[in-house]
């Protein structure tokens, strides 16, 4: 989705889980044509979901060159992508970045999104840096034109799912079987590993308690 994404931070009071009410400043992204339609919008956007009084402090361009909502994530994180190019009189290679703004729950998964949302890129490139960003949503702009709609419902589609959790009952349940089948072996069980890209990033033994 080619747009301008331009970052709109706004003050409000809110409630926290406590139930006490604190000031807090928040950036959102929106998609504009300008700086007076960003403004507009937002002040739209947020009347939707702010009751109480609120203003807009600061509106910046933002400097993403795309947004990716993934499915059942609910952080955003802010990926360095270096585009490498050859140079084919110096057989030197240049390198170009730009940034993407990707949706995942923890650092691993904004790698793995944000090669996903790369995988039509038809040059080498790296990812250097990936973080956390404090945008707290995004909205894309909709013309009016029927041939978007299906991409804006998408969009808001991944951007607001959440992530599953594992019922508790289900969880005490794997518990117990995990429990119970070290309880029946006097021999180390099979090794269980999680190996990512060649990597073996995690290997557990199980052992039963000398008597």
């Amino acid at each position: 989705m080619s747009a301008t994404w331009y970052e709109c931070k706004v003050k409000y009071r809110k409630t926290d889980d406590s139930g006490a009410q604190k000031v807090a400043t928040e950036p959102y992204l929106i998609d504009a044509v300008s700086y007076t339609e960003a403004e507009s919008r937002i002040n739209e956007e947020m009347s939707a979901y702010i009751s109480e009084e609120f203003k807009i402090t600061n509106i910046k361009v933002a400097n993403y060159a795309e947004i990716h909502p993934f499915e059942n994530s609910d952080r955003w994180f802010k990926s360095k992508v270096s585009l490498i190019a050859y140079d084919e009189e110096s057989g030197k290679e240049r390198k170009s970045n730009m940034y993407l703004l990707v949706q995942a729950n923890d650092v691993k998964e904004a790698f793995d999104n944000t090669n996903e949302a790369m995988k039509n890129t038809m040059g080498d490139y790296t990812i250097p840096a990936i973080s956390e960003s404090p945008i707290m949503d995004v909205f894309p702009y909709f013309s009016g034109d029927e041939t978007e709609l299906e991409k804006i419902e998408r969009f808001n589609t991944l951007k607001d799912s959440v992530p599953v959790e594992i019922e508790s009952e289900e969880t005490d349940e794997i518990t117990e079987s995990i429990d119970t089948q070290i309880e029946d072996t006097s021999e180390p069980s099979e090794t269980i590993s999680t190996v990512e890209n060649g990597t073996d990033l995690a290997s557990v033994q199980y052992y039963q308690e000398e008597e």
